[in-house]
């Protein structure tokens, strides 16, 4: 087709592409002008400009008059697009890329500002650096007398290298016997008993800030219980509020003791009288009911923040019953969802009394009717330090920038999707939930087909906008709390860690009570097909392997399906095709009704989990579409606990690792759900090795009925090598042949004999692959037995079936289940002779491999099988 040039062609070819992007139909002319005289005119209405300190960027609308609803278009440019496991070495070897990409992003300077701190005393840190510890001490209690104190009662010694012996020698106790507030963050504290010792000889401490000083990684929970002991009078601590917290907590937070008003200077009965805003935002919080937090102690109240806390030991009714007693309140901030429940409707018809919820006005809220509102979330800024590569500092950024789509044409959808990032203008839209503008890709074809496509996307107004306004896109459109919007806003924002935390530790224990006992093995029920004329049973097949290779006389090859006794195809045999084909219930089929629960990924997982629980065998996995704030907990829990945080996401029902990524990029592991329904597991960081690269290992199980559960382990079992030395190195993880083992489709396939490896394999760690086969042997039983007990429905006479199953050895040669295959690729099992493991050894000929499954399916043998 030659060039489009007239805008009737522009909309036959696109039809379906401008009716997907949403863009309104009489702006279509426009984007056909801008399209084909390629028309980038967005500098001439809009502004880049920073903000977050230079960490972001926004968009304002800088044209002369405002902007209405739906009266214009602009072309945005696509400044990269990539395959994912390439962006890493584009960022390396396209010149300029990597640079472009971090000053898009904000990460091309070094995050340590060269701008001079100064302290509330108007002293810049370099100056109090000069001065030693001592003089400082001095300086504080001159600074006391000053402002009419006898003693010093506030005290920040902070970042000045003060070390174990200096605290000792400083003898604080001597000098402040009346200290009230002490902090010491920043420094090189290490010993607990010393730190132990030497704090709690303040009797009259109501705060305490250890943070960030070596001494808290050393220590446990008993330093600080021996503290709180030791000062019983301790409201703060580490900037947390002990269970302790009263009037000097909440007064601290208010803003009526600092370090020029540490105490009150004459008695008063009610100091909370004057307090009108309170911030108690993370300060782990567990109960709300305490006597200074009342009505009667601050009545003035009318701004409150209690984000970030757990509030564990109350409940939402006795939350509401105190909330509701400030009358005042006018304002309130809180994590949604949260300890006050999930629904921004029900707390204001708790709480009457609230003119906001949030940042967000409460008329809007009723108005609406959204049951999770936030305006003040605050942004996941990207983080780095100035030795990091611009490289790595833009993979850790860009899922704050990237957007995707997935190519397809009339025959096939690419199996890959596209990520990409919008130039400098595009890529400075911030999010809103009640954004002024659209964003879409837009797939322009000049020559009306595939092979001439340019991507751009397309920006337009979708409210009026004023001169000077932000303009704002809706990073989730068209994802509401029916796809966990508010959990997929985590990518993007900092949202209640305590909130996801308590519902993973809710799934976690309902996964910890399930038990279940094994089913017993029972004598086989199954009839052979043997037929009593002697003639041989007709399979259909459409597998080239089983046409080849099944050479049994028992057997014979029929093109006709309708005459088949078995029927062994490649291809998913539902109802529908059952009607279609005119197969019937006299036909055995290679399929199993409901193996769904089996083979798909994320149903294997639910079927596992709902008969055993959490078993060791089982990686924790998450189905992203349907528990991503269980899956966040776990993220953010371990991360709370230094544990490793590597996960791998596996698409539910694609073979051979497409659109499988490893990563510790929580912003990254919830984008990659907008490519399609995934589950996200563990990765198992620690493998078992052969001479140092990674594996897993194919077996071949063998299904004669459900009802009574009757299987069959294949003696024939293979073990897949990945090319290159295992290596947690964060670049690793975008080499395909360092973390995946299927070479079949891509890479070099190096297959290794299974005697040789098992032999060497035994050399290598001084282990006995028999102990490990019998671990995988009972692993196997236990999968299936979950599928027959959780889906009985599964069981059908006429079925029989192969599956192939995947496992993983863990560095203690623990066996990891990874998936289960239906109608598996035994390519190898007929290419290669082997033999048996154990017993006598015996040759296990590749040409035969379909004859003795047959022969154990449907002619009731066991050779070169055993029951399991």
């Amino acid at each position: 087709m030659t060039k489009i040039q007239a805008y009737e062609d522009f909309v036959k070819v696109h039809g379906i592409l401008l009716a997907a992007s949403g863009l309104p139909r009489t702006l279509h002319r426009k984007l056909f002008d801008k399209l084909t005289s390629e028309t980038f005119d967005g500098g001439a209405y809009f502004q880049v400009d920073p903000c977050q300190d230079g960490r972001q960027r926004r968009l304002l609308l800088t044209s002369a008059a405002s902007m209405p609803k739906d009266s214009n278009v602009f072309l945005i440019d696509h400044a990269w697009t990539f395959r994912l496991s390439d962006a890493y070495k584009q960022l390396q070897e396209v010149p300029g890329l990597a640079q472009r990409m971090a000053a898009l992003m904000c990460v091309d300077i070094d995050s340590n500002s060269d701008v001079e701190e100064i302290d509330g005393d108007g002293v810049s840190r370099d100056t109090y650096s000069k001065l030693n510890v001592t003089d400082i001490v001095e300086n504080e209690i001159g600074y006391a007398k000053e402002r009419g104190y006898d003693t010093v009662k506030w005290l920040e010694l902070e970042e000045l290298d003060i070390d174990d012996d200096m605290l000792l020698s400083l003898d604080l106790s001597s000098k402040f016997p009346d200290l009230l507030a002490l902090s010491l963050c920043g420094n090189k504290l290490e010993n607990v008993e010393i730190v132990v010792q030497e704090v709690t000889k303040l009797k009259n401490l109501k705060a305490l800030w250890l943070n960030n000083n070596p001494v808290l990684e050393n220590c446990d929970g008993c330093m600080a219980d021996t503290i709180f002991k030791g000062c019983p009078g301790l409201e703060i601590y580490n900037s947390c509020f002990t269970s302790n917290f009263g009037e000097w907590a909440l007064g601290f937070c208010g803003g009526v003791y600092e370090k020029d008003n540490p105490c009150p200077i004459h008695q008063d009965n009610h100091p909370l009288q004057s307090v009108t805003s309170l911030d108690l935002s993370n300060r782990s919080i567990h109960s709300l009911i305490n006597k200074a937090f009342s009505p009667v102690e601050m009545p003035s109240l009318s701004h409150l923040n209690i984000r970030g806390n757990p509030l564990k030991q109350n409940s939402v009714s006795e939350l509401f019953k105190v909330l509701k007693g400030f009358t005042s309140l006018q304002t309130l901030e809180v994590d949604l969802p949260g300890p006050l429940g999930e629904s921004a409707i029900e707390i204001l018809e708790s709480v009457p009394n609230l003119s906001q919820l949030n940042g967000v006005n409460v008329s809007k809220i009723l108005e609406t009717g959204n049951h999770v509102i936030d305006a003040v979330l605050q942004p996941r800024l990207p983080e780095w330090t100035a030795e990091e590569p611009l490289a790595d500092r833009v993979i850790n950024a860009m899922w704050l920038y990237l957007m995707t789509y997935r190519l397809a044409d009339e025959e096939k959808i690419d199996e890959t999707s596209v990520w990409y990032v919008m130039d400098e203008l595009g890529s400075a839209l911030r999010h809103s939930d009640e954004p002024n503008f659209r964003v879409a890709p837009f797939l322009f074809m000049p020559e009306g087909n595939l092979d001439s496509a340019v991507s751009y996307s397309i920006l337009w107004p979708i409210q009026n906008v004023q001169n000077g306004d932000e303009c704002t896109r809706d990073f989730l459109f068209g994802i509401g709390e029916d796809k966990q919007r508010s959990a997929r806003l985590t990518a993007y924002f900092h949202t209640p860690q305590y909130y996801f935390i308590q519902e993973y530790e809710k799934f976690h224990q309902k996964l910890q009570s399930k038990s279940s006992t094994p089913l017993p093995v029972k004598s086989s029920s199954s009839r052979t097909l043997r037929r009593t004329d002697g003639c041989a049973l007709r399979v259909y097949t459409d597998l080239p392997q089983v046409e080849g290779f099944l050479t049994r006389t028992e057997f014979i090859i029929t093109t006709e399906l309708k005459d088949a006794d078995i029927i062994w195809t490649g291809m998913q045999v539902d109802d529908d095709v059952k009607r279609a084909a005119g197969i019937t219930d006299q036909q055995y089929i290679n399929q199993f009704p409901f193996e769904a629960c089996l083979v798909m990924k994320h149903h294997l997982a639910e079927t596992i989990q709902k008969a055993h629980g959490s078993p060791d065998w089982l990686h924790p996995t998450y189905n992203l579409e349907s528990h991503l704030s269980q899956l966040i907990g776990d993220y953010y829990a371990r991360k709370r606990d230094g544990m490793n945080n590597l996960w791998i996401l596996k698409p539910w029902n694609m073979a051979r690792t497409i659109d499988t990524t490893v990563t510790d990029n929580l912003s990254a592991i919830i984008r990659l759900m907008e490519t399609g329904p995934k589950i996200c597991q563990k990765y198992i960081e620690h493998p078992a090795l052969f001479e140092g690269k990674k594996f897993d290992i194919r077996y071949i199980v063998l299904v004669r009925s459900v009802k009574p559960l009757e299987l069959f382990l294949a003696d024939v079992f293979w073990v897949r090598l990945a090319n290159n030395q295992y290596t947690l190195d964060k670049h690793s993880l975008f080499e395909y042949e360092t973390h995946f083992t299927v070479m079949n489709y891509r890479g070099i396939l190096n297959h290794k004999n299974t005697p040789e490896f098992v032999k060497e394999f035994e050399q290598e760690h001084q282990v006995k692959w028999l102990d490990i086969h019998e671990r995988v042997r009972n692993m196997i039983r236990s999968v299936f037995e979950a599928a027959a007990t959780v889906h009985p429905e599964m069981h059908s006479p006429m079925s029989r079936a192969m599956y192939g199953v995947d496992v993983m050895l863990d560095s203690s040669f623990q066996p990891k289940l990874l998936e289960v295959t239906y109608c598996p690729d035994c390519t190898r099992a007929c290419k290669y002779d082997t033999q048996a493991i154990g017993g006598g050894g015996e040759l296990l000929k590749g040409s035969d491999f379909y004859n003795y499954v047959f022969g154990c399916l449907f002619l009731d043998e066991t050779r070169h099988v055993c029951p399991l």
